[in-house]
């Protein structure tokens, strides 16, 4: 075993590591996880959310403050479970809504801020909450509500 093969295999080993540590870096980076607790959970009931999906967006004023953490159905209600940076605070009197980027974007929910003193605490609820804006029922009551109504121009 000479000099020159020692030093491949100390350059291979090397490059071996240190492509490891990159991988590593990069799924931390990518996946989102962090090293600690810095957000906190609120939650929103709506009578339907309409599209929205976990790991949706979460706005206050366009800026994202969050994302959907959890979806469930609740008395016959959904219960969105939201992740709320820790900087963030938001008012017990906010309102939640779903909206949609673009016409036919994804969904996301929008955190209009209110004007309490008082704030919402980790596992905390907002009250107020503005279900998604149904686009379709709205598009076949004009076509078919306006053929339907049978005026004419007399």
């Amino acid at each position: 075993m000479g000099p020159e093969r020692k030093g491949l295999e100390f350059g291979v080993g090397l490059f071996i590591i240190i492509g490891l540590f990159c991988l590593g870096y990069l799924s931390f980076t990518l996946g989102n996880i962090g090293f600690g607790n810095n957000s906190y959970e609120v939650k929103a009931i709506f009578s339907t959310v309409a599209g929205l999906k976990n790991r949706s967006e979460v706005t206050m004023a366009g800026v994202p403050i969050g994302e959907v953490k959890n979806i469930v159905l609740k008395n016959d209600q959904a219960e969105v479970i939201m992740s709320i940076k820790k900087n963030v605070k938001l008012e017990v009197d906010s309102i939640a809504s779903i909206k949609t980027m673009g016409i036919i974007g994804d969904k996301y929910v929008s955190i209009t801020p209110g004007a309490s003193d008082t704030y919402i605490k980790n596992d905390g609820v907002i009250m107020e909450t503005q279900p998604p804006l149904d686009i379709e029922s709205l598009i076949a009551k004009f076509v078919f509500g306006s053929m339907g109504t049978g005026k004419s121009g007399k």
